[in-house]
């Protein structure tokens, strides 16, 4: 039965080790079982088992890299933003506010609170149970590669103009998510490392990094997610078209998604743009549904059972355009086509064969 909730153990696919062990000979039955639904649909639908993606791996993006100039055909590697690129871009934050440096859980709250201008730096690393609030025009910075949250979140709920930066945040505790974007717009999460354990069931701990209720022009860059059954949901449910149609514009790039389970992210009714990211490990990656576009660009995938999906667990498919990808070894299962195939922004996304090196050397914090 499908579901149509947000932390439903039947939401994604569960971890089924009778299934792990049978794993090579379900993924044939399923390309099997795929081209021949190709073959019926007159090649709507696409089933690959190995190699690159079968859209056209030479098509190039458009626009220069903003913060180098490069292009791909160059052969130089893409650095850290200033700004943001893409449905995040002209996201300011608190801008050249003076920046005020807390080194408690009480001093962060009380920083981060109104809609003013402000820049607020995180020193150490802060136990908390739940989540803090923070309000429009921030910027949130961790201090070095360790400080940030353990055990809760934030999150920016009907605020604009957010940046969170170089923040280690792990182990949410169910129901609080590490990053929670609700009702929010203008936002740029990146260079975060982002994290659990996967010794516990997948709803002890909540996602790492959810947006939701109608959220739009975020950027979610250079980040790292590990070590979690459900890395990134977009859309919290199959019900709420009315509040999510023509919103949740969403751009992932440059991240690193290793040991999560799925979710990578998983999009309903928005529009999504994932390109240049390194999934490992995964069992399900990009996931489209109730009818979201996703456009799949350049992104790298090793030791992933199903690389894109448009048809699991919702009451509608979505749509999704891979080109450019190296799929190493996984399967896809594309439904349905999408039309998203040109973003509404300058960006370049430097080709699948130089993904690995950059993102590993440059995801996550530390590396500002």
């Amino acid at each position: 039965m499908r579901s149509t909730h947000d932390h439903g153990t039947t939401d994604d696919t569960v971890l089924d080790l009778t299934r792990v062990t049978a794993r090579g000979r379900r993924r044939l039955t399923a390309v099997a079982a795929g081209v021949t639904a190709a073959l019926a649909l007159g090649g709507l639908s696409t089933v690959s088992a190995h190699g690159a993606d079968p859209a056209d791996s030479a098509r190039p993006a458009t626009g220069a890299h903003p913060a180098t100039g490069a292009h791909p055909a160059t052969g130089a590697h893409p650095t850290a933003e200033s700004t943001p690129i893409g449905f995040g871009a002209g996201t300011t934050g608190g801008g050249k506010a003076t920046a005020t440096t807390v080194t408690s859980l009480d001093a962060f709250k009380a920083a981060v609170t109104g809609d003013k201008a402000k820049v607020v730096r995180v020193s150490g690393l802060l136990s908390l149970t739940g989540q803090v609030d923070i309000g429009s025009n921030t910027t949130v910075l961790g201090v070095g590669s360790g400080s940030g949250f353990t055990g809760g979140g934030l999150r920016l709920k009907q605020v604009t103009n957010v940046i969170v930066r170089n923040l280690a945040i792990s182990k949410p505790r169910k129901p609080s998510d590490g990053i929670t974007v609700q009702k929010s717009t203008r936002v740029w999460i990146d260079h975060n490392t982002f994290s659990a354990d996967r010794d516990h069931d997948k709803d002890y701990y909540d996602g790492l990094l959810d947006i939701n209720h109608g959220s739009d022009d975020i950027t979610v860059s250079w980040n790292k997610f590990a070590d979690h059954f459900k890395g990134s949901l977009v859309g919290h449910s199959d019900n709420n078209a009315s509040e999510d149609t023509g919103h949740l514009k969403v751009t992932y790039h440059h991240n690193w998604f290793t040991n999560v389970y799925s979710r990578i992210p998983s999009l309903r009714f928005g529009t999504g743009h994932f390109y240049d990211n390194y999934v490992q490990g995964a069992e399900t990656g990009v996931h489209s549904r109730m009818g979201a576009q996703t456009l799949v660009e350049n992104n790298v995938f090793r030791d992933t059972e199903v690389a894109v999906t448009t048809s699991r667990d919702s009451d509608a498919d979505g749509y999704a355009v891979l080109r450019g990808n190296d799929l190493g070894g996984a399967a896809t299962e594309i439904s349905r086509t999408g039309s998203f195939t040109t973003p509404p922004y300058a960006y370049t996304a430097e080709p699948a064969s130089s993904v690995v090196a950059t993102v590993t050397a440059q995801a996550g914090t530390g590396t500002l």
